[in-house]
């Protein structure tokens, strides 16, 4: 007989931060273990707390428990400091004597960053768990280690080398002699061809790297197909987002660079280069042969037009046409791209020159 599903609604033990059927967890953890983790500096309770505290996990300030530990990064919140029970919260130097005196503090120039690293103690990575299911299909001369995870229905085609504790999730294809590094995670319905992976990829629900580019002649009859001859590089510590696509090269190889972060529904054309470090948000495409430096970030839904480069640390916003070179660390907006203050200069003028004469709007 199949009860009836337990809901966050019929018992408040399910669900809420962390929830334990979809997390991993791990702890409990000192102030001082998590402090070292954070890279920040611990500042045990001024007042009422026991000596030797341990923390179970995670949580926001208004709801946290004393067991917990919170974080403080935005100053628009930091009223909630004056009411959360937390036991521990990271907070930047500024804030440091706004913490209650019953809960203990890190104290750290990057509270963001410090809590990602104690939110990573308490809740790691679920390692792979090692085996074929009976369903996967693996390839001639194929070489998966023993300490992958291989899902149900998933195809490793011919002659394809997957590194050490590596996952490939169900349903997902990966074709003839692709490459896949070390502790990468290729989540379920994936397909990757032509393409070589660095360590630790990071490959979400749906993406698609290595197929065609989008490349063709025009004939007499119509248009022709152009071989795409290159393929995919993901470099390590690459992650591409849900349903997002990579198209391989046609002559030269589409290059995502180390570090690079895409979202969901991002579109990469073929020879498009990213360097290290990238940043493109959801919806965005870029087309091909456009060349990104280092720590470039291209907001949602921008589009960005073949063929031209886009300098370092250089900020591409949101719905923005990209028709030209981008300079290394200048930031631009609109269609067609143009810097903030001029673009807003603009925005400025059209509305004056909109308004009605006489009626009191001048």
């Amino acid at each position: 007989m199949v009860g009836t599903p337990e809901t966050a609604l019929d018992n408040p033990k399910v669900g809420g931060v962390a929830d334990a059927r979809f997390f991993t967890r791990s702890g409990p953890f000192s102030g001082e273990e998590l402090a070292e983790a954070a890279g920040g500096e611990f500042i045990p309770p001024r007042e009422g707390a026991e000596a030797g505290r341990r923390y179970i996990g995670i949580g926001p300030l208004q709801s946290a428990s004393p067991a917990e530990v919170s974080f403080l990064d935005n100053r628009r919140y930091a009223s909630l400091l004056d009411g959360t029970h937390a036991g521990m919260i990271i907070v930047a130097p500024a804030f440091a004597k706004r913490v209650p005196p019953t809960s203990a503090t890190i104290v750290s120039s990057t509270p963001y960053l410090a809590w990602s690293r104690v939110a990573r103690m308490f809740h790691p990575a679920p390692p792979a768990r090692p085996g074929l299911h009976a369903t996967a299909v693996i390839g001639e001369g194929a070489v998966v280690p023993s300490s992958c995870e291989v899902g149900p229905f998933a195809v490793i085609g011919n002659g394809v080398k997957v590194g050490e504790g590596s996952i490939i999730g169900s349903h997902t294809v990966i074709g003839d002699g692709v490459t896949i590094g070390r502790d990468c995670r290729i989540g379920p319905q994936v397909v990757v061809s032509h393409a070589t992976l660095g360590d630790r990829v990071t490959l979400f629900p749906g993406v698609r790297i290595g197929q065609d580019g989008f490349g063709f002649a025009v004939g007499p009859a119509g248009f022709e197909s152009v071989p795409q001859l290159g393929h995919v590089v993901l470099e390590h510590d690459v992650e591409v987002g849900a349903n997002s696509t990579i198209d391989r090269g046609s002559v030269q190889d589409t290059v995502i660079g180390a570090g690079s972060r895409l979202d969901n529904l991002v579109q990469i054309g073929h020879n498009t280069r990213l360097g290290k470090c990238c940043i493109v948000v959801s919806q965005a495409g870029i087309s091909g042969s456009t060349e990104l430096g280092d720590f470039v970030t291209v907001a949602a839904q921008a589009g960005l037009i073949g063929h031209i480069k886009i300098g370092t640390k250089a900020r591409i916003g949101a719905q923005c046409g990209v028709m030209s070179d981008v300079e290394a660390g200048a930031d631009v907006i609109g269609s067609p791209a143009m810097p903030f203050r001029e673009f807003f200069r603009n925005v400025a003028t059209l509305r004056k020159l909109s308004k009605k004469p006489g009626s009191g709007e001048e």
